[in-house]
């Protein structure tokens, strides 16, 4: 029989991230894996799955500011010093908690929300007659559906190295809300 191993039991269980924050980073996931994965260009679906996707992080960066506590840019915002700080406590062999993210996860999180608006404007500046068929354009918004869905591959990775790394359930905190520690 083979030895089964035990999950460690949590230590510590703090409420970070509200169903609106949850329904948000779902949804967009939802948006962007059927619009990269199933839907062709240019079909009304992935259009408005494009517009969608634009409307949350409109949504995130209003409630950004006058969300809850962990929601908020200024609880996490990844200013360089607090990034200079991440990096070199990791590079020691530190793990520090983070009750919401850390700045590296905060600095990806920007960076996928920027591309994701990026996509939005691009995809719509398609549909305007002053770039009807131009191949610059179509290049840019296919260029960026690529990079975000590297940016997302290696945020999902991440979240997991993190997670083992600073001992945090980071992933199912995405889920329940909560971040456990053990």
């Amino acid at each position: 029989m083979a030895a089964t191993r035990a999950r460690p039991v949590p230590t510590a269980s703090v409420p970070v991230w509200d169903l609106f924050v949850r329904l948000f980073h779902w949804g967009l996931v939802g948006c962007v894996l059927t619009n990269y994965f199933w839907l062709d260009d240019g079909e009304d679906l992935h259009q408005w799955l494009g517009y969608a996707a634009s409307a949350l992080v409109v949504a995130r960066t209003v409630w950004g500011f006058v969300g809850t506590r962990h929601a908020r840019f200024s609880q996490f915002f990844p200013t360089p010093s607090r990034l200079r700080r991440h990096v070199a406590a990791l590079l020691a062999g530190r793990h520090e908690f983070h009750e919401g993210h850390n700045p590296l996860g905060a600095l990806m999180m920007l960076a996928l929300m920027a591309t994701v608006l990026a996509l939005g404007l691009t995809g719509w500046m398609q549909t305007l007659d002053a770039f009807f068929g131009d191949a610059w354009l179509q290049d840019a918004h296919e260029w960026l559906g690529s990079a975000l869905i590297a940016l997302a591959f290696v945020h999902a990775l991440a979240a997991i190295a993190m997670g083992r790394w600073e001992r945090t359930y980071l992933v199912r905190a995405m889920v329940t809300g909560r971040k456990e520690r053990w």
